[in-house]
Formats: structure tokens, C-alpha cells, sequence
């Protein structure tokens, strides 16, 4: 079966924890809405079914369309062999990603604490504060609680014996910080070395580190979560 990907074409954001699970399982799959047309066949699925999803990304898997990040690398981590096979695995392993998706919203209300339909140009000065508070309280908290589920697991691994996709996405989160934040992770990563050794490791998986160097990875920009803005790192 072909999956079909519909997320934004432009930027990584939440899209990109499901390329990499797509990726690492050598799964057959198209990134819809980088080619011809593809975005407003994204628009016609959102507005025209049933049960629409309420905003990319979602995926398309024979008759089944499925939304929400976490949601649907449940389903990716089952099929695709990234969580374990017993259901309380597969439980933990749906909490460690929800815990990263609160994670992620942190994350991107530090360059936009007022709203998204405000530019960050518009609320720079509570950035400034937000991303502060971020760096010296909230990032620490999130990145320790990581740190200690490694600590507790013993296999380099947040589950068991084998990658899953809560690995691949700590991953991701682990590279999305260093693109924003470049000063504040290198004080960072040295208080959570089993982060680091996770981010590594994934980094170097054959199917992941082909798919990092090739033209499928987009670059983090200033339109996603990640964004680099110097001002806020501290």
C-alpha cells in the first residue's frame, strides 16, 4: 500500500515527525502537497468528508484517513513494526508522543505567546520574555523528564530494545532546538547526555541519514515551529 502524506510543502513542522517514521520503516509514500495540485487536494479532503480532519498533517492509508500527529504515528507504529507489539507498549509509547506534542507547543509559543494570527514582529517583546522562561525553566523540565525515561530503559532507547517512533521524534525535537536555539542547547545538551546519545544514534541510521542528506528533508525556516531568531536565545 501507498501512503499519501498531506501536510504543508513548505516547512517541516508536525508533517515532519510523520516523514520520519514514513522514512525509517522504508515505507512507499508520496508528500502530497509537494507536488502538482497537491495542496488543493489537501484543501478538497479537509472540507469535503465526512470526518475531515481539522488541519494537516494527515494521512491516507487505503480507505482510511487519519489526522492528528500522534494519532497517526499510533497507527504507523503498529503496522510499520516502530512500538512494541504488546498494547502496553504501544500505550507508552503514545504517551511519550503526547508529552512531546505538549512539548511542541512550548516550543513554538515562544516566538508567538499572543497568537499565530499575530505576526512575531507584532509581539517581540513577550517573546523575548516567553522564550527566557522557556529556556530557563520549561526546556530543562521536558529535556530532564526525557533524560530519566533513557536513564530507566538502559538500551539508549526510550522502549524497549528497538527504535520507535517516539525516538525518531525526540530526535527531531532534539534538532528543531539546536536550529532555534544554537547557544542555549550547547548548555543544554551537555546536561542531557542520553538526549544527545539518542539524537546520535538516530542520526546515524542508514535509512534516516540517507533521508537527512537527500532533497526530501526540507530545511527548518522561519515559517514552521523551529525558527531561529537570535534575539530569543539566550
Amino acid at each position: 500500500m501507498r501512503y499519501e502524506l498531506y501536510y504543508w510543502p513548505e516547512i517541516q513542522g508536525r508533517g515532519e515527525f510523520i516523514r520520519l517514521a514514513l522514512e525509517e520503516a522504508g515505507a512507499d509514500y508520496v508528500d502530497v502537497a509537494r507536488g502538482r495540485g497537491g495542496t488543493d487536494k489537501l484543501m478538497r479532503l479537509m472540507s469535503q468528508r465526512e470526518t475531515p480532519p481539522f488541519a494537516p498533517p494527515f494521512l491516507k492509508a487505503g480507505k482510511l484517513l487519519i489526522g492528528q500527529t500522534a494519532n497517526i504515528l499510533l497507527y504507523l507504529g503498529e503496522r510499520e513494526g516502530l512500538a512494541p507489539a504488546n498494547p502496553a507498549g504501544r500505550l507508552w509509547t503514545h504517551q511519550l508522543q503526547l508529552t512531546m506534542a505538549d512539548f511542541l507547543v512550548e516550543i513554538h509559543d515562544t516566538h508567538h505567546p499572543i497568537g499565530s494570527s499575530f505576526y512575531y514582529e507584532d509581539q517581540k517583546p513577550e517573546s523575548k520574555r516567553r522564550a527566557a522562561g522557556f529556556l530557563q525553566s520549561r526546556a530543562p523540565k521536558f529535556l530532564g523528564y526525557f533524560e530519566r525515561v533513557l536513564a530507566a530503559n538502559r538500551t539508549g532507547l526510550l522502549v524497549g530494545r528497538r527504535v520507535t517512533y517516539a525516538d525518531l521524534s525526540l530526535f527531531q525535537i532534539v534538532e528543531g532546538l539546536r536550529y532555534a536555539f544554537p547557544k542555549a542547547m550547547r548548555r543544554l545538551d551537555k546536561k542531557h547526555p542520553k538526549v544527545v546519545a539518542l539524537h546520535e544514534r538516530i542520526a546515524a541510521r542508514p535509512r534516516i541519514a540517507a533521508y537527512l542528506a537527500s532533497p526530501r528533508r526540507i530545511p527548518f525556516n522561519e515559517m514552521g515551529i523551529f525558527r531561529q531568531y537570535p534575539e530569543l536565545d539566550k
